[in-house]
């Protein structure tokens, strides 16, 4: 069987891997002119366990299958993966029950050795970090996704520099004009990412969601400073946003990350403030769910702009956690852009969203947890094909 995947990021390449393994013919299709280029390559690196994910959705399942799979992966790959730990740090009384439901739903969905943590407890962990209490995830881990999307890569016939240009199905499959080239194959699976509405509409099915972009800037943390936190400090998260918060993330490479923040880019590739596509703008505007989602959550987004300008916004939500950092522990670094699915009500998807048309395999939603998770939904996907 001949089948084709749209997008050369760390999922489109675990399912062609799947696709091969299984005695698929398999081509990966990408208009960047190297793997893993956007979601893949501007994360932070962590291999998510499994605690924040409302249990029997498939984030739970794929997340706790992907971790292992992943963990399996890199470790016959001789790949960097090292279990530094997570605390989900309350840091008033009031985020307590918070804490807690996170806690529940971890032990949920079967994450080995969650503890909960009082504040003397949580510092034995993290000796320089504060709050009231703490969920302890020991295995949470920290990889290295890009180099992940790499070894996957070296074993396909993956074809960069090709922008999918039209997709029609035809009696005997589907027929997709990549770049120059075309393509004649029996299914079809894109996994396009910030392109997903675009490559949905050239296959005919819009769909009942839109792709918003909402980048995740980052600052890192300087010199000694580093040597504040051990592993992964992050916030109780607020249940209303699929978005985890401001939190400190230890790095594969040694590096510190204080963030993300969330705002609504300005393109769907827009990494930075000066990045404006007026035609992805004029398409995320004219969906009906953008506008009511910044009806109901104008007040969030102002503050997330605010702290996108702001340094010491950023600094005062770190120091909720670690209070000895310093506004010159701070510098900018490289952010990224998440693929946020949004309904047509304003609602934002929480859970992954797949859809299958006829020859056609489109995922609609792959936020976090989708790198740690990749191996496992691409078994999902393909189980669906063959």
């Amino acid at each position: 069987m001949r089948i084709g995947v749209v997008g050369a990021g760390i999922l489109g390449l675990a399912v062609a891997r799947e696709l091969t393994a299984r005695g698929a013919e398999v081509t990966v299709l990408d208009k960047e002119d190297r793997v893993g280029a956007h979601q893949t390559g501007h994360n932070s690196g962590v291999v998510h366990a499994g605690i924040y994910y409302q249990p029997g959705s498939l984030k739970a399942r794929l997340c706790r299958d992907g971790v292992a799979l992943l963990r399996e992966y890199c470790a016959e790959h001789r790949l960097p993966y090292e279990e530094v730990g997570k605390l989900v740090i309350a840091s008033t009384r009031a985020e307590l029950a918070g804490m807690h439901r996170i806690a529940g739903r971890a032990v949920e969905n079967g994450v080995p050795g969650i503890a909960v943590l009082d504040g003397l407890g949580l510092r034995e962990i993290e000796p320089h970090a504060v709050g009231v209490g703490a969920v302890h995830s020991p295995h949470t881990a920290i990889a290295d996704f890009p180099a992940v999307a790499r070894s996957l890569a070296a074993s396909l016939d993956v074809r960069l520099g090709r922008p999918v240009r039209a997709i029609r199905e035809t009696a005997s499959g589907v027929e997709v004009l990549a770049g120059r080239s075309r393509f004649a194959f029996d299914r079809l699976v894109a996994c396009a990412g910030l392109g997903t509405d675009r490559v949905a509409a050239m296959a005919g099915q819009p769909g009942q969601v839109r792709i918003v972009p909402f980048r995740g800037e980052y600052l890192r943390l300087t010199g000694a400073a580093k040597g504040l936190v051990r592993g992964l400090i992050y916030p109780v998260p607020d249940p209303r946003y699929p978005f985890l918060g401001v939190h400190l993330t230890r790095r594969i490479d040694g590096e510190v990350l204080v963030g993300p923040n969330a705002v609504m880019a300005l393109a769907l590739e827009g990494y930075s403030w000066s990045k404006v596509s007026l035609r992805d703008l004029r398409g995320i505007a004219a969906w009906p769910g953008t506008r009511r989602m910044a009806v109901q959550h104008w007040r969030t987004g102002l503050r997330e702009v605010y702290g996108s300008l702001a340094k010491r916004s950023f600094l005062a939500a770190a120091r909720q956690y670690v209070p000895s950092l310093t506004k010159e522990d701070l510098a900018r670094t490289e952010g990224g852009v998440r693929a946020q699915a949004v309904a047509r009500d304003g609602a934002l998807v929480d859970d992954f969203a797949i859809d299958r048309h006829g020859p056609i395999t489109l995922v609609r939603n792959a936020p976090s947890p989708a790198a740690t998770s990749s191996l496992a939904i691409a078994r999902h996907i393909v189980g669906s094909i063959l």
